[in-house]
């Protein structure tokens, strides 16, 4: 039976009371996680603003002290020092970054796919501008104690539904709360967190259509009013919160793994393909939502698809005490040095600037003879005159006051000893003479700091777990992305479909399938390694000559020069076979067949040549036996014009019969035959002869040379 009109409407209007007191109920307790971790962060929050100001904009006087010296037109001065020391370690940093490399962790992960992972998180590195969230996050951890930088997702393209995975930085840490009840020292068990904003008022109206204007929380932000507060914007605050859920794992009748969840939704599936489920056990996993929030409700609610809330903290030196952490700066202890430093050089140059000139002394009146005297202080005179034997003496001048400048050497050495970085650690020459002396002096400047790069390196770990559990949810489906290698190549590679490989083979590489983990290497950048190598292969050469022949394709590789690669293979082609990774045996087999074509080639012509000898030869014979047959003719009819000249008309024709005879019966001419006794060639019967007994025809000799142009003729 269908529900009527009125019970529809008390069935949405329960939907909506429901609806609103969740929102309620989300709201409030957002409100009060949000009131602890301000509480819980007041102190270190309050130090970072007090160190940013006292370090990078100078504010390094008590305003009290400042008011005062500045109501008496005394100098305040500032020489602020603690820059210097803050790019040693950032600078440091960004020489020696913090690589992230993925490995396969079970016996499903593919050692390709993990290398295609790897190019993968470069690219997403590289188009998202990563290196400046870190550099942002060891500064602002450096300078205040604490700094973040956050992963996020976004559409690849504007026609497209393919999503991409960004690492954005956080320029402001005072806009982010963490977990107060967090105890781990990447913070990757967050549970809740916040990522406060200032959104301009119509921005905020026409991004959330018919939501109330009211800042979130907007009481606990009083202690920081000043700069960070606008009547014309609203603060929205992006909640994240995650929580544990339970789940079920299924093992099916083949042995594949699947979510319960998964195999409800496709029971009718599994079913036809004769699966059935062979085990089950309860599992844990975290679901995480990302609430938008303003002041009155609650704006959007989006779940997160990894297991990570996706804002990484970069911490200083941390100290816990009794349960609360404490993230101090790189110089928290070295202010009072700086203070100290400015005071001193500031008092100097007060007693130096403002000493009087040294007095003349002279009996009384002298001044009075020359009214020069008055000025002598002041300006320059070409002479002075003066009444009296004695003339007037120049007080000498006791010199820049001594104490107060060593008070300020001893303030400067203080704050190289509470931050470990000497002069050696920040360029300026020492007694060392060699270089090794100089890099162990530099090396404990680095040792005493590492730490702070070390965090980094931490949240640079946790950035790139959240990386791999992003990874298969993101990139899903046949798609192409780029990848980029150690050495900043790119290419793109087609992921989870069937590619054909050079060699002809078949792969896929499924970022779905198996299970990967990450290490992370401090150490110098790609750049600066070949650098480093190509100087100290250089070296390497001037002590070991020979070696030049054997290494010169490596040296010249890691040279920046144009052209450098093309240098190296025609080196690398100069090397022993062994030397190019090839088996030995088998290039003295190739270079044995090189040899045997070229001399089956050599052949050949040789060959050819012969031919075309031999052709000529028989050429030359032919003619030579044409020649012969031709005087062997020649020869015949003289004979015959002899023996015509000494015949009659009979013999004559008697010869000519027989010759006939003989052309006739010869295999040259025809075949032999019988032929009757008494019958002319061509079976020509005499008159009045009759058939005689079958006999054969005389032969002529095969080569008897018959011209019957030259023979006789009857009268």
């Amino acid at each position: 039976m269908e529900p009527t009109l009125a019970e529809a409407n008390d069935a949405f209007d329960d939907a909506k009371e429901q609806r609103r007191k969740q929102q309620e109920d989300l709201l409030q307790g957002a409100r009060e996680a949000f009131d602890e971790a301000v509480e819980a962060e007041a102190d270190n929050r309050r130090e970072w603003l007090d160190d940013f100001k006292f370090a990078r904009l100078g504010e390094q006087w008590p305003e009290d002290v400042r008011k005062a010296r500045e109501k008496d037109a005394r100098p305040c001065l500032t020489i602020n020092k603690l820059p210097a020391f803050l790019r040693q370690v950032v600078n440091d940093s960004r020489q020696n970054r913090p690589s992230i490399t993925v490995r396969p962790a079970d016996s499903s992960g593919d050692p390709a796919t993990a290398r295609v992972i790897n190019g993968l998180i470069r690219n997403i590195e590289y188009t998202s501008n990563a290196d400046v969230a870190y550099d942002t996050a060891l500064e602002c951890a450096a300078t205040g104690g604490f700094g973040y930088l956050r992963v996020r997702t976004q559409y690849a393209h504007d026609d497209t539904f393919d999503l991409d995975i960004v690492i954005d930085r956080v320029a402001n840490p005072l806009t982010v709360y963490g977990d107060p009840r967090s105890s781990a020292a990447d913070s990757s068990d967050w549970n809740v967190g916040f990522v406060t904003e200032m959104v301009p008022l119509e921005v905020f109206k026409r991004t959330y259509r018919g939501a109330q204007a009211a800042d979130f929380d907007a009481q606990s932000y009083d202690a920081l009013k000043g700069p960070w507060r606008d009547g014309d914007d609203v603060r929205v605050a992006e909640y994240w919160r995650r929580e544990e859920v339970r789940g079920q794992l299924l093992q099916l009748s083949n042995g594949q793994l699947v979510d319960g969840e998964v195999f409800v939704r496709n029971q009718a599936l599994f079913a036809q393909a004769g699966l059935t489920v062979a085990g089950a056990r309860e599992v844990r996993r975290h679901k995480v939502m990302q609430y938008m929030l303003s002041g009155a409700e609650v704006l959007s609610e989006t779940e997160w698809p990894g297991r990570f809330i996706p804002v990484i903290p970069v911490y200083g030196d941390e100290v816990n005490i009794e349960g609360r952490r404490y993230f101090r700066s790189l110089f928290r202890d070295a202010k009072d040095a700086q203070r100290m430093f400015n005071y001193w050089r500031t008092t100097s140059t007060e007693l130096v600037a403002l000493a009087p000139r040294a007095p003349f002394i002279g009996p009384k009146g002298f001044a009075k003879s020359d009214p020069h005297w008055r000025t002598a202080n002041t300006e320059n005179h070409a002479f002075l005159e003066y009444d009296g034997q004695v003339a007037p003496q120049r007080q000498g001048f006791t010199g820049p006051p001594a104490g107060a400048l060593q008070e300020a050497l001893n303030a400067s050495d203080d704050m190289k000893a509470i931050m470990g970085l000497y002069d050696a650690s920040l360029g300026a020459r020492s007694n060392e003479t060699s270089g090794v002396a100089i890099t162990a002096r530099q090396r404990e400047g680095d040792v005493s700091t590492f730490h702070f790069i070390d965090n980094l390196a931490r949240a640079i770990r946790h950035t790139g777990r959240i990386l791999i559990d992003l990874i298969p949810k993101v990139y899903t489906g046949p798609r192409i992305v780029r990848v980029i290698g150690q050495d900043g190549t790119a290419q793109t590679v087609p992921i989870n479909q069937q590619v054909q490989m050079p060699n002809g083979a078949a792969a896929i590489f499924d970022l779905t399938a198996g299970k990967y983990d990450l290490t992370v290497e401090t150490g110098p950048s790609f750049t600066t390694k070949r650098q480093e190598a190509a100087a100290q292969m250089t070296e390497f050469m001037r002590a070991v000559p020979g070696a030049a022949q054997l290494i010169g394709d490596l040296l010249a590789k890691n040279l920046d020069w144009p052209g450098a690669e093309e240098i190296a293979q025609r080196l690398r082609a100069m090397l022993p076979p062994q030397l190019q990774g090839q088996n030995p045996q088998l290039a003295q087999m190739q270079q044995q067949m090189q040899a045997l074509q070229q001399q089956l080639q050599q052949g050949g012509q040789a060959f050819a040549a012969l031919q075309a000898e031999n052709q000529r030869l028989k050429g030359d014979l032919s003619i030579k036996a044409r020649e012969a047959d031709i005087k062997a003719f020649s020869a015949e009819t003289d004979r015959l014009e002899a023996v015509q000249a000494g015949m009659g008309p009979a013999e004559i024709q008697a010869l000519v019969l027989q010759t006939l005879q003989q052309l006739m019966g010869s295999p040259d001419i025809a075949p032999a035959r019988p032929q009757p006794l008494g019958m002319l060639p061509g079976g020509v019967m005499p008159a009045g002869a009759r058939p005689g007994p079958m006999v054969s025809a005389p032969r002529l000799p095969p080569n008897f040379p018959i011209q019957p142009s030259q023979g006789p003729t009857f009268q």
